[in-house]
């Protein structure tokens, strides 16, 4: 669709010539006499003009008290005046308002030209900044973070609470993998920050000197190699959100300073004379315990306290392993679509594979293994032979588990009464039979896990594992 321009002008002769002038050119304009003939186009949802030409005096208003009734519901288009007797104060109100231009009656062509096509430039921008914005809204929405289990179920509905309230600062904390970054991206893009940008930064990856100027900004000169201004990260991201992962790694002196500029809204680029005005948001993200790491001196209590205005824990993968039912099948279908293949089954087997492995690294992990197992399929198969096998052979996780158990099953008949009888037909699945030896040894021994564990010939954290995993409390 071509774009359009509304022109709002009194005088006849020349509304009309602008109007088939424009139209000449290819665009689609519109012309209207008053400011009543102008709402009804502005606020007409299939009339979306990209920019507006417009008198300053109209007969029934002014142009300008026009613009800042409408810059609120109108945030895609420009506005470019045109007056024959406009004032320094009417031009600076107007520019002050968020108009593109403001030119005086008459006007060469070639002028009017030059500024419409800039205007439109512009408006071409801010539709596609506004365009991405609700892409990312709908990619990043807090029913990306998948799972049905009942702490993903509550770790979405808090991301969602969290997104609709204007804080200043947030901690997400979690084991590596939990996904940190997609939470950080959900909490800003359906934020009334959406439109702004995301600018984030691994505290992690770059040496201090560097993490200073990256942040911080630094002005030409500033230091040996330093030719010409750079904005810094923290000015990148003004009016929108900071995301600062691994935090805990970022050094105490950097700390001070990032601590004055959360409390002052102000920061001073390296080598700068003056202080640059600053409105972010901070979503902070780390795998550390921040107030063990507080009280070792490691990192500033007055910071952590001022960025813990919320703090969210996610969910490691172990802890809600019946999410892989939601997470395999779309990671299979994205992994898919990236590497062309058409794998759609799923064995019990790699299922058994699957969710009988403790996944240290979590969703990252199972991500990188089901993208190298789809990229080496060869048939529409997922193949068993990529997947990490430690939850059935190896000696290790589930396995050595469960073959304690089965050695120690009569052992354990000698000092407790083990009374279990399980189908032989197949119908019970290891892990439900697993489950259920827990259950009876913890009924007979009273709850006392240290004792269950001497009797099953196996170690107090694994009973505790397995405690957690089958929701045996």
């Amino acid at each position: 669709m071509n774009d359009t321009i509304l022109i709002i002008e009194d005088e006849v002769l020349l509304g009309t010539e602008l109007q088939r002038y424009y139209a000449r050119l290819g665009f689609e304009a519109l012309w209207a006499a008053d400011c009543g003939q102008a709402r009804a186009i502005l606020y007409n949802p299939d009339l979306r003009p990209a920019l507006i030409l417009s008198d300053l005096s109209l007969p029934d208003g002014s142009g300008l008290d026009l613009l800042e009734e409408t810059r609120g519901s109108l945030t895609d288009c420009e506005w470019v005046f045109l007056t024959g007797y406009g004032d320094v104060p009417d031009s600076v109100r107007a520019l002050r308002l968020g108009a593109f231009d403001f030119l005086i009656k008459p006007c060469v062509q070639e002028q009017l030209d030059m500024v419409v096509r800039s205007a439109l430039r512009s408006a071409q921008a801010q539709r596609r900044i506004l365009t991405d914005s609700v892409n990312a809204g709908k990619r990043y929405a807090p029913e990306t973070f998948l799972g049905n289990s009942a702490v993903t179920r509550q770790t979405a509905e808090m991301l969602r609470q969290f997104s609709q309230v204007p804080y200043s600062a947030l901690i997400l904390t979690g084991e590596t993998g939990t996904g940190k970054g997609l939470a950080a991206r959900i909490l800003h893009y359906n934020s009334e920050r959406a439109k702004e940008p995301l600018i984030e930064l691994n505290c992690a990856a770059l040496p201090k000197d560097l993490l200073e100027s990256e942040l911080f900004g630094h002005e030409a000169g500033a230091f040996t190699g330093a030719k010409a201004r750079h904005r810094g990260l923290i000015e990148q991201a003004h009016r929108g959100t900071l995301f600062l992962d691994e935090i805990g790694e970022m050094p105490l002196d950097l700390q001070v300073k990032l601590l004055k500029v959360l409390e002052d809204r102000k920061l001073r680029r390296l080598g700068a004379e003056k202080e640059i005005n600053v409105d972010i948001r901070i979503i902070a993200a780390t795998n550390r315990n921040l107030q063990d790491e507080v009280k070792n001196g490691s990192f500033r209590s007055d910071l952590y306290y001022r960025l813990s205005v919320f703090e969210l824990r996610l969910p490691s993968l172990r802890e809600r392993i019946g999410d892989l039912d939601d997470l395999v099948p779309a990671l299979i279908a994205e992994f898919n679509l990236q590497a062309g293949k058409k794998v759609s089954q799923v064995s019990a087997r790699a299922w058994q594979l699957l969710k009988c492995y403790r996944w240290p690294g979590n969703v990252r992990e199972l991500r990188n293994v089901l993208e190298r197992s789809v990229i080496l399929s060869s048939s529409q198969q997922l193949p068993e032979q990529w997947l990490p096998n430690e939850g059935l052979n190896g000696g290790t996780a589930a396995a050595d588990f469960q073959s304690s158990v089965a050695a120690a099953l009569d052992a354990a008949s000698g000092e407790a009464r083990l009374d279990l009888q399980f189908p032989t037909d197949g119908s019970m699945g290891l892990e439900d039979m697993e489950s259920e030896i827990v259950r009876k040894m913890l009924e007979i021994c009273h709850g006392n896990v240290m004792e269950a564990a001497r009797i099953l010939k196996t170690t107090r954290e694994k009973i505790r594992y397995r405690i957690e995993k089958y929701n045996l409390r």
